[in-house]
């Protein structure tokens, strides 16, 4: 009788108020799903829908059927709360708001210098 080998991996999961990493010892050949599966993550996090979340391996997106590897974290991501471009858009508006920003190109506004009197200006 043969035995599958063993690879060693984490199942993490974090809220803002709390963070669950699992470690695990899976037959080699097992996938991202399975793993999730067999960590019973979700008795801690009823709220992870994997239909809808996204999961991932150190960081990088990965598919349910990606199978894995020693020392893999696989990682459940909650859904964003804002949209990051959303978020910068609106940065940028304010500082041109604010005259921290060229009205025209969005960027930085130089600081020069007054030869005569040394002082900065805009």
């Amino acid at each position: 009788m043969t035995t599958t080998p063993q690879i060693a991996i984490e199942v993490a999961y974090a809220t803002p108020e709390r963070q669950q990493i699992i470690p695990l010892r899976v037959p080699a050949g097992t996938v991202v799903q399975e793993a999730i599966e067999r960590s019973q993550i979700m008795r801690y996090f009823p709220e992870i829908d994997l239909s809808v979340q996204k999961v991932g391996i150190w960081s990088k997106t990965v598919k349910l059927d990606q199978e894995l590897r020693a020392g893999d974290r696989i990682e459940i991501y909650r859904p964003l709360i804002a949209d990051p471009k959303a978020i910068r858009r609106r940065r940028a508006e304010q500082a041109k708001d604010e005259g921290r920003a060229d009205p025209v190109t969005g960027g930085r506004r130089r600081r020069t210098t007054d030869d005569e009197s040394g002082q900065e200006s805009e």
